[in-house]
C-alpha cells in the first residue's frame, strides 16, 4: 500500500492520507481513526465461510426452558381466555 494511503478500521476501505472522512463509511477522527490508526479487521465473516447453524447456535441457543410455575400460568391464561370467549358466545 503506497504511503499516502491508509486502511480505515471502521470498514477497512482504502483512504486517502489526506482524507478528513473515509470515502466509504463516512468515519472520522472524532469517530474512530487518526493518522496513528492501524487496521486490524472489521469482524466480518467471510460469506462463503459463514456457518448459520453456528451463528443460531451462538446467538440464540437452545431458548429458555419453562418451569413448571410458567406452564401453570399458561393453562390458567387458555382456561380464563376460554371462558371469556364462552361468556360472550352465550350471551348474544
Amino acid at each position: 500500500m503506497p504511503d499516502d494511503e491508509f486502511i480505515c478500521p471502521v470498514c477497512g476501505a482504502t483512504v486517502p492520507a489526506k482524507a478528513r472522512a473515509c470515502p466509504e463509511c463516512g468515519s472520522d477522527e472524532k469517530t474512530g481513526w487518526s493518522d496513528q490508526t492501524i487496521y486490524d479487521d472489521t469482524g466480518i465473516e467471510d460469506p462463503e465461510e459463514f456457518d448459520y447453524d453456528d451463528y443460531v447456535r451462538r446467538e440464540f441457543g437452545k431458548g429458555p426452558k419453562r418451569s413448571g410455575r410458567q406452564w401453570l400460568w399458561w393453562v390458567v391464561a387458555l382456561i380464563a381466555f376460554g371462558m371469556v370467549v364462552w361468556l360472550l358466545v352465550m350471551g348474544h
